[in-house]
């Protein structure tokens, strides 16, 4: 089915090209010259872009932009500019433009743009309320760390470079790699997606390069792996911080050489497949403690893309809950709404879980309401922690890395984790306490739930008496 476009630009012979280009590309292209014709086909009917020129013949097409954005928020537009200056680059992504493009420009480079435009918008054009395909976390917002994201996606689309998806748990880095695959080249080609941490550490290399009959006990039959399932599409390995080592050697060769060899098998298996990656998990450490190959790390990170947490794209949170909506009714739960107030008291948390946790508590409110309208005093009652309006929780974020950290880098010997890890953390911890008990070690004791003899013996052990 043909998407509608609005091309505003006033210069005949650059009209006529970008129109017959779309049009081949089965767009269906509506033009005008003007800012106020522009505003009368806007008002009438929604478009799945819209392309403007800077200079139009009643004024600037970038400084009314936002009446544009106004009417249709989830329309991306284009901007093109005869003025090639800095200047109008910073104004077209300040008023928030999709993509901008100086002229004279690539006529195939500008429809490629534009068929991206429409495929993240996921908007057709015409009168319909939207219709949700999936109900994975989307990558909507028009924030400037969500702009810088779909630039990176669009600049892998027509390559074949391996790319690394960095980003906390529940960012959508999955729906990176999807995009990436479905708006490129290999989008005929199969997607397979791999979770390394849901794989038992001795079958990953099995599961990846697949295994002979024979070749370990419970092989009854040839397998193939996930590697020959991906031949001439594109394999994803999420959270791949959590591959051991000897499947880390396997993976780098057949990298480098672009062949595999199953398990238990001799015969080179050559592949065409395009590779991506992500992890949650900072390499630095991982490195550092010899658990992750550095040499892979630089093969898998050619293009990094990194997913800004929800924390800091706040801005973006009224068009997800919209989408969020959108799908619970897709779901054949009833069409809700959140007033102001809810979505400002939404604005203010922390959101730690990322957009995942903002689907689900979308999802929650919209079952648990009684009214058509959400207010931010019924979302009071669903928030668990942290509270509505409260600080984000540092202290346990801080205290999770620093756990972390410990063992990555101390690497303690199997049996004895507990035990150094109550070593390492118990003086720490009963520094805090103290502070925050102004010394009262009554008060302390109260706090840690221990007996107050007990944490005297500990502070004495610890030549923390004084504390």
């Amino acid at each position: 089915m043909g998407k509608s476009v609005l091309l505003v630009e006033d210069d005949r012979a650059i009209s006529q090209v970008i129109m017959a280009a779309l049009e081949a590309e089965g767009c269906a292209v509506d033009h005008c010259t003007s800012i106020a014709r522009r505003n009368v086909l806007i008002g009438t009917k929604r478009y799945a872009a819209i392309l403007t020129d800077v200079m139009l013949e009643d004024g600037d097409g970038i400084a009314t932009l936002d009446v544009v954005l106004e009417r249709h928020p989830e329309t991306p537009v284009i901007v093109l500019s005869a003025q090639n200056t800095l200047d109008t680059a910073v104004r077209a992504s300040e008023a928030g433009a999709y993509e901008y493009f100086p002229k004279p420009f690539d006529l195939d480079e500008l429809i490629r743009a534009v068929l991206q435009a429409i495929a993240r918008s996921g908007d057709t054009g015409g009168n319909l309320d939207a219709d949700p395909a999936d109900s994975g976390l989307p990558l909507v917002g028009r924030s400037a760390p969500m702009q810088t994201v779909y630039r990176m996606i669009t600049r892998v689309l027509r390559n074949d470079l391996s790319v690394l998806i960095l980003g906390e748990s529940g960012t959508g880095k999955e729906l990176v790699a999807e995009a990436i695959h479905q708006l490129g080249h290999r989008k005929q080609g199969p997607f397979v997606a791999v979770n390394m941490a849901a794989i038992p550490a001795e079958l990953i290399e099995s599961e990846l390069f697949g295994h002979e009959k024979g070749a370990f006990t419970g092989a009854v039959a040839q397998s193939i792996g996930k590697f020959e399932q991906a031949h001439g599409g594109t394999l994803f390995l999420d959270e791949i911080g959590d591959m051991p080592m000897q499947a880390q050697t396997r993976l780098l060769r057949t990298l480098q050489t672009g062949r595999i060899t199953r398990v238990g098998g001799h015969r080179e298996i050559e592949l065409d497949v395009r590779f991506l990656a992500a992890t949650n998990k900072p390499f630095g450490p991982l490195i550092e403690a010899g658990l992750f190959r550095e040499d892979l790390y630089y093969r898998i990170n050619v293009v990094p893309i990194e997913l800004p947490p929800l924390r800091e794209r706040l801005s973006d949170i009224p068009a997800l809950v919209e989408h969020f909506l959108a799908l619970a009714v897709h779901e054949g739960l009833p069409r809700r709404s959140f007033n102001e107030n809810a979505i400002a008291a939404m604005q203010r948390r922390n959101w730690r879980g990322n957009v995942r946790e903002l689907r689900n508590l979308v999802f929650r409110a919209v079952i648990m309401s009684r009214d058509d309208q959400i207010t931010a005093e019924a979302l009071g009652s669903i928030f668990t922690e942290p509270a509505l309006g409260g600080e984000p929780r540092r202290e346990e974020s801080d205290f999770i890395q620093a756990v972390t950290r410990f063992l990555l880098t101390e690497r303690p010997e199997h049996g004895t984790v507990y035990d150094r890890a109550l070593a390492a953390f118990e003086i720490p911890l009963l520094q805090s306490i103290m502070r925050q008990c102004d010394g009262n070690q009554v008060k302390a004791a109260a706090m840690l739930g221990i007996n107050r003899n007990t944490l005297r013996k500990k502070l004495v052990e610890h030549g923390l008496a004084s504390v």
